[in-house]
């Protein structure tokens, strides 16, 4: 802790030595400002800066561009206006020295009934990107992923803040859904699915320790939990839908970083001044190895986390071709956990005693998209997307006596997806618009995995499967905006996998309706599906030697029914009032078909695999309901808090078809989070003329959780087989005590004419608490322990940008 106060205090006293001498400082905005529906440009939207005299404003150009330049840098504010669409405001963006503020603004045409003209503004209230969209939607900004205490710069653990969701363990980022297992979540990046985007990231998870996605490359993107529209297949409890923002087309900007998530470089410009084509590009390595040597640790003992990861985007626009972009991201990750060289005072989330274990992941996604507009009413998008992942674990046991290494389990899972995508999107008129596509996932596996069975003394086969199939998922959405209050959305999504010529047809239904100015209730409903993890499908059930049959390959796509209602209320311009209620009902889950038990596929997900029997029947189910509250103040001044809880259900039923509580019923969870800014430093004889700009600021984040469930062990039976022994009738009936945990973030900001810089320090579980992360059997003194999840954690790190 020591060393890590002297390394903060040093970083602080070269900044200050850093600091430029006094000038001006001031930054350009620019941005794009489009028709919510058609994408199309609108020319001559009045763009104004709130609280400037005299006024400072412009107008969009032929390209619906606009540029206010020389504005003075901190949280600024702008008004949006043009005839025939609501207004919008966008509020305290942060406006920083070094790096120009890029804005993508859409606008909603206003609907006229008879001579009746509505006008009303809207601001960024956080509501969702996606028009189609009517409730169980959010849409983030960048900036949120780095203000949160505890966050890390990871969007995942940024949306754990959110109503209704929270993260499974300290261990890793996978995030549970109003109960549902983090293997239902969906990833999206531009338009197109993605496999797990992070590190040490296994087949049917969509999680990890650290994710691959850099938030400094991300624009505003949505997250959804519940009732998505019809645009959105194959997942059964939420979606991130992330963009990635395009490169600065005017001047070249660079970033560097080092923190928790490694050391990061990032650059963007122009490829040339005559036209708007642009690039940006981000690279991080691991710093882990450096934390390490200054004692910090982070539950993986004596082993270090070796990772690196890139993105990009190129975005190439055209006059009469559309607009192109070629977009990436890829991770390399690998980690070794040897438990004949452990520590035995190391807390280890992700290793076992008596085990050595070598694992790692690749990832490479490579997308094109192409845009291009038939008229002022609609335009065509398609995408095309390629993905290689690989997984892979090599585990031996150790003999307690004699320290012997024996070969147990080895796996080697390599899939590679070609995804494509179009849709047409068109206004028919004020009131009725409508989106309708198709996308078609081909899906390469090769998967191997087998274990060690000492009784026949040789290795058995799980899985062998090398082969192919595609995912077929037309669909249609519409919208009615029967006047300026009522909205409908509407559609049909139809899904339909050859691997076992399954299929679902998906009924998608919601309405808006705006009270007021100020307030809006909503309600949807969503019949959505989702196919199983290829691992599932390709277990192998063992005959004899040699002899081995597929008995999953017929099951059916997990389904559910999502029901929502939810009611919004903006209290003041800047606090708003949330409220959503939901019952959600799966069915044709995945659980035991050799025998009557407790084994569901919805408990699976939130590890480095997913297990599954080798015969499996799709007659499980599963209900989750609940109510979420959201009291937000937005960032105003300086000052934002954001407060939500959750009370909910969460269970399922086996082959035995016995009702049980799901892994993730922890019933309640809230959270405080709270931050500030104070500026440090103004120009005396002018405070709008900044010479520095130096900021100090601080966040804290509370969360309240019931205790992770878990399943007791019989340590009679265990002493006897020399192995944990669960009660399995009592499965998930325990609750661990109720998880409690405070982060703190404390940083500071300088500002100079062509450059800032942050540093900080973001303190994790600041008061320590012995969180429970599972129960354990000691085979070698026949006792049954505790290991605890993550205890203090100070993480500092330093930003730069110019």
């Amino acid at each position: 802790m020591n060393q890590i106060i002297k390394i903060f205090i040093a970083c602080i006293l070269i900044a200050f030595a850093l600091v430029a001498t006094a000038q001006n400082i001031t930054q350009n905005i620019t941005g794009t400002i489009r028709d919510n529906v058609t994408g199309e440009p609108i020319i001559g939207a009045n763009i104004v800066l709130v609280g400037s005299s005299p006024i400072t404003g412009t107008v969009s150009n032929i390209a619906g561009q606009f540029l206010l330049e020389d504005i003075s840098v901190g949280q600024v504010s702008l008004k949006i206006s043009f005839v025939g669409y609501r207004t919008v405001e966008i509020l305290n963006r942060e406006l920083r020295p070094g790096k120009t503020l890029d804005l993508n603004i859409f606008m909603e045409e206003m609907v006229v009934t008879g001579k009746e003209v509505v006008i009303s503004g809207t601001i960024d209230k956080k509501g969702s990107l996606n028009t189609m969209t009517s409730v169980s939607s959010r849409t983030f900004t960048v900036d949120e992923t780095r203000r949160y205490a505890g966050s890390r710069g990871d969007v995942a653990r940024m949306a754990s803040n959110y109503a209704g969701v929270q993260v499974a363990t300290d261990s890793r980022n996978d995030i549970v859904i109003r109960g549902n297992s983090p293997s239902g979540l969906q990833w999206r990046l531009d338009g197109m699915e993605i496999p797990n985007p992070n590190h040490y990231g296994a087949f049917g998870t969509t999680g990890g320790p650290v994710s691959i996605l850099n938030n400094n490359q991300l624009d505003n993107s949505d997250f959804l939990t519940g009732a998505f529209p019809a645009e959105y297949g194959n997942s059964l409890s939420g979606v991130f839908d992330l963009r990635l923002k395009n490169g600065n087309s005017t001047e070249y900007e660079f970033m560097g970083m080092v923190g928790f998530n490694g050391f990061e470089l990032g650059a963007e410009g122009p490829f040339s001044k005559k036209s708007d084509a642009s690039f940006i590009a981000n690279y991080r390595y691991s710093t882990m190895e450096i934390f390490e040597l200054i004692g910090m640790t982070f539950g993986t003992g004596t082993a270090i986390p070796k990772y690196q990861d890139f993105s990009f985007k190129v975005n190439l626009p055209t006059k009469k071709l559309g607009n192109f972009s070629l977009y990436g991201m890829g991770g390399k990750s690998k980690i070794q956990f040897l438990d004949s060289e452990r520590d035995t005072s190391e807390v280890e989330f992700y290793g076992g005693e008596g085990w050595d274990l070598k694992n790692g992941s690749d990832l490479i996604v490579v997308g094109l998209n192409h845009v291009m507009h038939i008229n002022k009413t609609a335009f065509v998008k398609t995408g095309l997307s390629y993905s290689y992942h690989h997984f892979y674990v090599n585990q031996d046991s150790i003999v307690p006596e004699s320290k012997e290494i024996v070969p147990y389990y080895y796996s080697n899972f390599k899939e590679n997806r070609v995804l494509f995508s179009t849709f047409l999107k068109k206004r028919v008129n004020q009131k009725n618009n409508f989106q309708a596509g198709i996308a078609i996932n081909y899906y390469v596996s090769d998967m191997y995995d087998s274990i060690f069975q000492e009784k026949q003394n040789m290795f058995n086969s799980i899985t062998s499967y090398k082969g192919s199939s595609n995912l077929f998922r037309p669909y249609i959405t519409w919208q009615l905006k029967l006047n300026h209050r009522l909205v409908f959305n509407a559609g049909v999504d139809y899904m339909f996998y050859t691997y076992n010529s399954t299929s679902n047809i998906e009924p998608r239904f919601g309405v808006l309706y705006n009270t007021s100015q100020n307030s809006k209730i909503s309600m949807a409903y969503g019949l959505h599906s989702q196919i199983l993890p290829t691992t599932a499908y390709n277990r192998e059930t063992y005959l004899g030697p040699g002899h081995y049959i597929q008995m999953n390959k017929d099951l059916a796509l997990q389904k559910s029914h999502h029901i929502v209602l939810g009611y919004d209320y903006n209290i003041t311009k800047f606090i708003r009032l949330k409220a959503e209620t939901y019952y959600q009902h799966l069915y044709d889950v995945a659980v035991n078909a050799n025998r009557n038990d407790e084994y569901s596929l919805l408990n699976q997900g939130a590890d480095f695999y997913v297990w599954s029997p080798d015969t499996l029947k799709s007659t499980g189910t599963g209900t989750n309901y609940g109510l979420e509250i959201t009291v937000e103040h937005f960032l105003n001044k300086g000052y934002y808090f954001l407060a939500t809880g959750s009370l909910f259900e969460s269970k399922y039923k086996g082959s035995d078809n016995f009702e049980r509580n799901t892994a993730f019923n922890s019933n309640y969870v809230l959270n405080l989070l709270a931050g500030k800014e104070f500026v440090l430093h103004k120009n005396s004889a002018n405070p709008k003329l900044l010479t520095k700009k130096r900021t100090l600021g601080a966040d804290i984040k509370l969360n309240w959780a019931g205790g992770r469930r878990y399943t007791p062990i019989d340590k009679d039976k265990s002493k006897i087989e020399h192995r944990p022994v669960y009660i399995t009738d009592k499965t998930f009936d325990y609750q661990f005590p109720d998880y409690f945990r405070t982060d703190i973030k404390v940083y500071f900001k300088h500002g100079g004419k062509k450059s800032n810089y942050e540093m900080g320090i973001d303190v994790q579980n600041i008061f320590n608490n012995q969180n429970i992360y599972s129960q354990n059997f000691n085979t070698s003194t026949g006792e049954i322990y505790n290991t605890y999840q993550l205890g203090i954690m100070v993480i500092p790190y330093f930003r730069i940008e110019f």
